[in-house]
């Protein structure tokens, strides 16, 4: 497992186990008791923040953006019951693929 993964596997951990810690004291349990539609409107959110640093802002505010987005698509993930190793393997399954096929394949598959 890369130093990259561990950090974002050590995350998600840390993202689960504030599922039932008191909205109160825990951003993220906020999140959590504000529902799945509120954390996907927040993630969007966040996206657009973080493609408006890349193409208006310096890099330092385009990483600062990129880890709340990552950060915000973790709790999405955790909310709908989705574990990073799910994501892994579909990003495997596509490796060495052509970007093009894939998305031949999901026209296809409708």
């Amino acid at each position: 497992m890369t130093a990259t993964e561990q950090i974002l596997i050590e995350l998600f951990e840390v993202i689960q186990g504030r599922k039932t810690a008191d909205p109160e004291s825990s951003y993220t349990a906020r999140l959590y008791a504000k529902g799945v539609n509120k954390i996907a409107q927040k993630m969007g959110e966040e996206a657009v923040e973080t493609a408006i640093a890349a193409v208006a802002e310096g890099n330092e505010r385009l990483v600062g953006e990129s880890a709340d987005l990552l950060y915000h698509l973790l709790v999405l993930w955790s909310a709908k019951g989705i574990a990073p190793h799910d994501v892994w393997v579909e990003l495997d399954r596509r490796f060495g693929t052509s970007g093009v096929a894939v998305k031949e394949a999901r026209k296809k598959n409708g």
